[in-house]
């Protein structure tokens, strides 16, 4: 699954220089994370950085976004591919 931020995010900066595939944002209110980069670390780390750093643990997998690992790699791949 790629990640979501919920509406309880603080907009502490913290998360956004975490991702390695450049995946977070500022969004209008809060930080967004967009699906087509998130592969969840994988590729990178064993964990996804942003749950490791965010202060109020608002950062969930996104039901409507699901994939397995085996997607998340093959994204990665594609992602680091060019």
């Amino acid at each position: 699954m790629a990640l979501i931020i919920t509406d309880e995010c603080i907009n502490c900066d913290v998360c956004e220089p975490e991702c390695p595939n450049n995946a977070i944002s500022q969004g209008e209110e809060i930080y967004v994370i967009n699906s087509s980069l998130c592969t969840e670390c994988v590729g990178h780390y064993d964990v996804p950085q942003c749950m490791e750093v965010c202060p109020v643990d608002c950062i969930l997998s996104d039901p409507e976004v699901v994939e397995s690992k085996e997607q998340l790699q093959n994204k990665y791949l594609k992602l680091t591919s060019t």
